[in-house]
């Protein structure tokens, strides 16, 4: 597969319960593949639309919690109950950014 992200990517394995911006209090599991400081990839079960926006609690290696919005930029079907997923981060402060890259950096400097 061609790498399409901007930032370095680390395998994050977690699962997580997302929630659409615009529907009434649905939400959705999702198993997280890996992260960057930019994005994420994930599998889900269920189908989601391109451009949709959720919020999420992503709990990254060192255990914090980030609170993160992402929208949805690219799906993939992998069978006929689950997609993979790429998804960039909006408006997700530097500080947690920054959290997620120095954790790279100390990870490949071991």
């Amino acid at each position: 597969m061609e790498e399409r992200r901007k930032s370095k990517r680390s395998e994050l394995k977690s699962s997580l319960i997302i929630k659409r911006l615009d529907q009434s209090d649905e939400q959705i599991g999702i198993e997280i593949l890996d992260v960057s400081k930019t994005g994420v990839g994930f599998n889900c079960d269920q189908r989601l639309m391109i451009g949709s926006v959720y919020e999420s609690y992503l709990t990254i290696w060192t255990k914090e919690v980030l609170h993160a919005f992402f929208e949805i930029r690219r799906i993939e079907k992998i069978d006929e109950d689950s997609y993979n997923y790429g998804a960039i981060f909006i408006g997700m402060p530097e500080m947690d950014a920054a959290r997620i890259e120095v954790y790279q950096t100390v990870e490949e400097h071991k």
